[in-house]
């Protein structure tokens, strides 16, 4: 194992982590040592990812929780610590971008993204950065997007919500300095499934130096920098994997 990243001993919580990115950070954690909390809306692909893990050796758990409602926030902390006794890493990965023109979005609908993207990452991130401080420390990972750095039309309501995400990163890496290091990753376009919804599903080129959607996978190794405690002196910073785009 790299000592670089041997999360051996760690605890990660991941939301959202039953597909995409957060499935692809759960199983390069585990990968790497790592026992980790698979948490998501649907229990059976939580439980799924969670088995995965398990056959690499690690203690894996599923948790269904909507993270954009602050009494699951809080249950999915108390069962995660109830359960694995500690976190030491927490990656707010669950999101929801759904685009249509700004003035066609209902007030349920605009609610919605930011009670998922903003207010229960916030509640997730606030808790157990308290619970961090207070014990041994840890790392929080925020996942925001290109999207809260650039135009965006349609989304509006989700690139705004992401950008509340770069900003409290920033916060939360002074108030809970110097045991929890706070980071904010902004991935680009990625092949996940969110690429049936494009005309081309992803396939075709775009203005990007990379020229094209990365892979899933290719989110990996700047996860793994966030969390490693290697990555001790970044904290309050915004790491862009996006192939340029900016």
């Amino acid at each position: 194992m790299d000592p670089l990243f041997d999360f051996t001993g760690k605890v990660a919580l991941v939301t959202g982590g039953s597909r995409g990115l957060g499935y692809q950070m759960v199983k390069a954690l585990a990968e790497r040592g790592a026992d980790v909390i698979v948490a998501s809306r649907k229990l059976e692909n939580c439980e799924a990812v969670a088995e995965e893990c398990r056959a690499l050796g690690r203690r894996a758990w599923a948790i269904s929780a909507h993270v954009g409602k602050w009494d699951q926030c809080d249950r999915l902390i108390e069962e995660a610590y109830a359960a694995a006794g500690k976190v030491d890493i927490l990656i707010n990965n669950a999101g929801l971008s759904p685009g249509m023109p700004s003035h066609e979005v209902t007030e349920a609908l605009f609610d919605s993204v930011v009670n998922l993207n903003f207010k229960g990452p916030f509640r997730l991130a606030s808790q157990i950065a308290k619970r961090m401080f207070d014990g041994e420390g840890g790392c929080i990972i925020n996942v925001t997007s290109s999207g809260s750095m650039m135009p965006l039309p349609q989304v509006v309501a989700y690139g705004s919500s992401k950008a509340a995400l770069n900003a409290m990163g920033r916060s939360l890496a002074w108030e809970y300095a110097p045991k929890v290091r706070v980071n904010t990753l902004s991935p680009g376009a990625f092949r996940t499934d969110i690429v049936e919804a494009w005309p081309d599903k992803g396939q075709g080129p775009i203005p990007i130096p990379r020229g094209h959607a990365a892979e899933p996978e290719d989110i990996v190794t700047a996860a793994l920098f966030l969390a490693s405690p290697a990555s001790v002196n970044v904290t309050g910073s915004i790491v862009r994997c996006d192939g340029g785009q900016h």
